[in-house]
């Protein structure tokens, strides 16, 4: 066994990293926040979509045979317009042969329109009670509704009987209608109707409380005389027919222009029209009507018509209203781009899921044939390299697993700087596991690729096997391991890396992460020849192959996947070996999984935006960026940036929309993953047991996942770099029981 040592003298200049990682961990907790923003903005979005459809606190309940013990009988009895001039309600009613034609629960992108068309062929104003959620996503119709000369009325924000709702809510469903109408047109109003309002006597006990409080505030409240029931799509005779009012009398006439289908109604308006204007009415607006009854002008038409209703909106009202109209406009074009790309990606993963089924049974049965063989078996010795920084608890455990190798090796232990007595307790180790094939070789702190690197230079085999200093070996992973290298073409193999923690909750979630990964993923990969990443607990290259692709890069986080996909454009293919079996220590607490998997996946961002030129390139040496890349930067980066708004989305549809097909789907797709997870536990042989902690790990430790991708790829658009992390081991994986030596 040798020592290398370093000469003394000046300490050597930081790399890039590390001079730029003072820097990026001050970006860190805003990067953070960021991410977090940007996933609550996208949330918002779709919560104010689903209000403007009353999916969002939307109330369907109409209140129908109640008491009007407490309203007054002159209101009861009196015209349909009720005011609360000097604190005392007056009604008042539409003059004989009058017309105030009003619609309910418009804008509508389809109805509205042709409304208006009627309306300005016959030269008719028309009062229009319009819907607040409606205003913001057609804020076009409106302003050509009132600049056509027509009037406008409240008719609540998201529909809802008030009758039923706090005065809170009231005051609310009336302030944002508002608002949407001075973004809108400019404008605000007085005017104000209640959903599933009638005649002033269906007036009732709790709806009189409501009218009250709003005439106290200036609000004019609009009833109907008569009402044309066209909702109910009787035909276009009866629509006539119900609107007429008997004997001349004057009336407020209720139509409809949206709410359902109204192609009777577009029918039955020019008709309308025609017949009463024979019979010698003219046509006005509410605030015509109220003009008259206090004596002023008449609006009866024309482009000068008084629309008294009306004030111009001006100062935080108008611009607050024009900020509501601009995020609804965001939340329009933003949940259907979202609903569709997220179909996209559900089609996608649903389709990755049943290939991976598909070429992971291949791939198996390929292996295990009889007859499978890579070329004449590989016996001569291979060097083992392991890097070690602070190792003090795992170095003699993985030291002990490599002396019982059944495959002749050497083993070079390179010490990063450690400041725990590493190396010590490695000589020890080896001392008394009697191993003269160790060396320890010894350099300043200069990361894990440098440690890499100065183990190549120093390794004497062409084969060169990497593991983890918190790894350790069965007896028979080497031997497996360096196999497929008999055939020349192999320039690195895969090995098959397992959770030895498993026992604690987030120990089995990685450890379902893991056989997944492996036994599916690798396995899809390696019959497509892109193999994107060989892992470093347990990997295997030729030396040469290594050398010639100038080494382990400091360039990336993650030179594990850096090397790979530079082998890949040197020409070389890269297998995985499922059964070459290395037990690793995962990360035991939240904070050291969220590190190390930060670091992987801005590492792997890192690699890929570096070997981007493979996208371009032709023959084997194009292959990982024709096939590879796309599949890596699809289900490593797109997709699970997607998943939270998926989980997002499926809460909304549970809440909102409709509970039972929401879980029935979410279930379907959980599903699917117990049946490729169960199929990747089976390849390995692996207890069943731990898919009972699925469920749970796609409520739980899948969010976190996506937290974290989605934090790096905030730390990778904002330029941040970092440096690698060592996390904290306790030297608890040792092999496992029932491995004989």
């Amino acid at each position: 066994m040798t020592t290398t040592t370093p000469s003394r003298g000046r300490r050597r200049a930081p790399t890039r990293i590390e001079r730029a990682a003072g820097r990026a961990a001050a970006l860190q907790k805003p990067r953070v926040i960021l991410a977090a923003l940007l996933l609550l903005a996208l949330t918002s979005v779709m919560l104010l979509d689903g209000y403007l459809r009353a999916e969002v606190g939307g109330d369907q309940r109409v209140r129908t045979g109640a008491s009007s013990s407490e309203v007054p009988d002159a209101v009861l009895d009196g015209g349909p317009i009720l005011t609360f001039r000097g604190g005392r309600a007056t009604t008042v009613s539409v003059p004989d042969k009058t017309i105030a034609l009003t619609f309910d629960d418009g804008p509508n992108p389809t109805w509205t329109p042709q409304v208006l068309a009627v309306l300005e062929k016959y030269d008719v104003p028309g009062t229009f009670f319009l819907v607040g959620s409606m205003v913001s996503r057609y804020p076009g119709i409106v302003r050509n509704l009132v600049r056509q000369g027509n009037e406008v009325g409240i008719h609540t924000f998201t529909h809802v009987d008030l009758s039923y709702q706090s005065s809170a809510r009231v005051h609310r469903e009336i302030t944002q209608t508002q608002l949407a109408l001075a973004g809108a047109a400019g404008i605000t109003t007085t005017l104000f109707r209640a959903p599933y309002s009638s005649e002033t006597d269906a007036i009732d006990n709790y709806s009189w409380p409501v009218y009250q409080e709003l005439g106290e505030e200036g609000y004019t409240s609009v009833f109907v005389d008569t009402d044309s029931d066209d909702w109910k799509r009787p035909g276009v005779s009866k629509i006539v027919r119900w609107a007429t009012p008997e004997d001349g009398e004057g009336a407020s006439v209720l139509f409809h222009d949206a709410g359902g289908e109204r192609s009777q109604t577009i029918a039955a308006l020019p008709e309308y029209i025609e017949k009463m204007k024979a019979k010698g009415y003219t046509f006005t607006t509410v605030s015509g009507v109220l003009e008259e009854q206090r004596g002023g002008a008449r609006a009866v038409g024309g482009t000068g018509r008084l629309q008294a209703a009306h004030r111009p909106a001006t100062g935080v009202t108008l611009y607050e209203g024009k900020a509501l109209v601009a995020a609804v406009a965001v939340a329009e074009w933003t949940v259907p781009a979202l609903s569709v790309g997220l179909m996209v990606v559900g089609v996608a993963v649903m389709g990755r899921f049943a290939m991976m089924l598909v070429l992971a049974r291949r791939h198996h049965r390929q292996r295990n044939r009889r007859r499978f063989s890579w070329g004449p078996p590989v016996t001569r010795p291979v060097s083992v390299i392991v890097p070690a920084y602070n190792e003090k608890e795992c170095i003699a455990n993985t030291l002990e697993s490599l002396a019982r190798s059944t495959h002749p090796i050497e083993v070079v232990v390179v010490d990063d700087g450690s400041t725990d007595g590493t190396s010590q307790i490695a000589r020890a180790a080896a001392d008394r596991l009697g191993m003269r094939n160790v060396r320890i070789v010894r350099q300043e702190n200069a990361g894990k690729p440098a440690a890499l690197n100065n183990g190549v230079r120093s390794a004497r085999h062409d084969i060169v096997v990497m593991m983890d200093g918190d790894t350790v070996f069965e007896p028979d992973t080497v031997r497996q391991l360096v196999q497929p290298f008999a055939d020349p073409r192999v320039g690195a193999v895969a090995g098959n890396a397992k959770v030895g923690n498993r026992d604690t909750l987030i120990g089995a979630w990685q450890h379902i992460e893991y056989v997944m990964g492996f036994n599916l993923d690798r396995r899809m990969y390696d019959l497509l020849r892109c193999m994107p990443t060989i892992p470093g607990a347990i990997g295997a290259f030729r030396r040469e192959a290594v050398l010639e692709a100038g080494g382990m890069s400091e360039d990336t986080l993650a030179e594990d996947t850096d090397i790979t996909i530079a082998l890949h454009r040197a020409g070389w293919q890269v297998v995985y070996q499922e059964h070459a079996r290395a037990w690793t220590e995962a990360p035991g607490s939240l904070k050291q999984l969220w590190s190390q998997r930060y670091r992987w996946s801005y590492g792997t961002m890192q690699a890929l935006w570096k070997h981007r030129k493979s996208l371009t390139e032709k023959g084997p040496s194009g292959r990982f960026g024709r096939v590879g890349m796309p599949l890596v930067v699809l289900f490593q980066v797109v997709t699970p940036v997607f998943a939270p708004l998926i989980d997002v989305f499926t809460v909304y549809s549970m809440v909102f929309v409709d509970f039972r097909a929401a879980l029935l789907a979410w279930l379907a797709v959980l599903g699917v993953q117990l049946l490729c997870a169960a199929y990747a536990f089976r390849l390995d042989r692996e207890k069943y047991r731990y898919l009972l902690m699925m469920p749970l790990q796609q409520l739980a430790y899948r969010q976190m996942m996506y937290l974290v991708l989605i934090h790096s790829c905030v730390t990778a658009l904002t330029g941040g770099r970092l440096r690698w992390q060592k996390l904290k081991r306790t030297g608890e994986v040792g092999t496992p029981s029932g491995v004989s030596s």
